[in-house]
């Protein structure tokens, strides 16, 4: 079970490929209302723990715990409606339809989705609608996309593909939030500004966010604590400062200490 101060928390997870192990009884915490950072060098099985806990793929043994609630196995779009949802490191937008609309399309269960309610409900389905659109324009609002509205997210840029991703999340009220290099391929005031985002989204909306990032200087400006993984487990936890100045993180990133870069072996 998990504290009543944590959101989400991993139990001794493992996956193996074949004779590759992924994960290796890796065990963390994430407290409710932070934002984590989640860094590791290329192959220490980030992008792994993220599917594993947002339920695109099943543990060889270990646990899920998601509010006190064992979610270790189910499948993603379970954990969706649960409030955990998982952004990409290519944001997956509908093209041929615009912002707005994109926003209005997250929602599931829509009485309009039904022909009956279309046929005989449609003032049902019209109040529905106008709701969704409110909140859809509050969304962009937020995000500060007013002058995207109507645009078609097929012509977006990168960065504004990922501020859409993070509305998306808001159009079902998330409780959880894992993010998967949102900052990739992403110019340095866009990022300002998903990074802003992100903290409003934090304070203001009390989202949990992890984040699995390379870009350092964005860990620092956004996570406490961040959560170094080296060969599928937990290397080390601390601030951003604290894990710059750890021995052993610079070891797992460079293959050597400070005292080879001193010229010392």
């Amino acid at each position: 079970m998990q504290s009543d101060s944590n959101i989400l928390q991993v139990n001794n997870l493992s996956k193996f490929f074949g004779g590759l192990k992924a994960i290796s009884n890796c065990s963390l915490k994430i407290k409710k209302g932070s934002i984590t950072g989640i860094i590791g060098p290329n192959g220490s099985g980030k992008t792994t723990l993220f599917n594993l806990i947002a339920g695109n793929l099943k543990p060889n043994k270990g646990s899920v715990y998601f509010d006190n609630e064992d979610i270790t196995g189910i499948p993603s779009y379970e954990l969706f409606s649960k409030g955990i949802l998982r952004t990409f490191q290519i944001a997956h937008e509908f093209t041929n339809l615009t912002v707005l609309e994109n926003l209005m399309m997250v929602p599931g269960g829509q009485s309009g989705e039904l022909l009956v309610n279309a046929l005989f409900k449609p003032r049902l389905v019209n109040e529905e609608e106008k709701k969704i659109k409110q909140k859809a324009l509050e969304v962009i609002k937020f995000l500060n996309l007013t002058h995207l509205e109507k645009e078609l997210a097929g012509n977006l840029s990168g960065g504004q593909k990922k501020l859409l991703e993070l509305g998306r999340t808001m159009m079902v009220d998330a409780k959880i939030v894992l993010l998967d290099e949102v900052g990739a391929g992403v110019n340095r005031t866009l990022l300002k500004d998903i990074g802003s985002a992100i903290l409003r989204l934090n304070k203001e909306k009390g989202y949990t966010f992890c984040m699995i990032e390379h870009d350092m200087d964005f860990i620092s400006r956004l996570c406490d604590p961040v959560i170094v993984l080296a060969e599928g487990s937990v290397l080390f936890q601390g601030t951003s400062d604290e894990v710059k100045n750890n021995e052993q993180v610079i070891e797992s990133y460079l293959g050597r200490g400070s005292k080879t870069r001193n010229g010392v072996e």
